[in-house]
C-alpha cells in the first residue's frame, strides 16, 4: 500500500486531547483519521455530533454566529447537493 502525507493544523490541546481519546480507543490518531476519512468516503458525508451534555464551545459559538446571520437575513439554500458544493468551492 502506497500512502501519502497530510498535512494539518491544529491547535496543541486539540491533537493531545485527539490523541488520548484515539489511545483509549485502541487506535493511532493516524490510525482514527484514516477511519475517518475512510467512512467520509463510503458515507460521502461528513458527521459531527453534538453531545448536549457537554457541548463544545467552538460548536456554540458557531451557532450562535449562524443564528445572528439568519435573523440578519444572510442565509443561502440549495436546489441540491451539486448546487451546494459549486457555492463551497466558490467561496462566501
Amino acid at each position: 500500500m502506497s500512502t501519502a502525507v497530510i498535512n494539518i493544523k491544529t491547535d496543541i490541546k486539540i491533537k493531545k486531547q485527539a490523541q488520548k481519546v484515539s489511545a483509549d480507543l485502541g487506535l493511532s490518531l493516524s490510525g482514527a483519521i484514516n477511519a475517518f476519512l475512510r467512512q467520509m468516503i463510503r458515507d460521502k458525508q461528513v458527521y459531527f455530533s453534538l453531545d448536549e451534555s457537554n457541548p463544545s464551545v467552538d460548536l456554540l459559538k458557531a451557532l450562535e454566529e449562524a443564528k445572528l446571520d439568519r435573523k440578519k437575513g444572510k442565509h443561502y439554500s440549495f436546489k441540491n447537493n451539486r448546487e451546494a458544493l459549486d457555492f463551497l468551492k466558490k467561496g462566501v
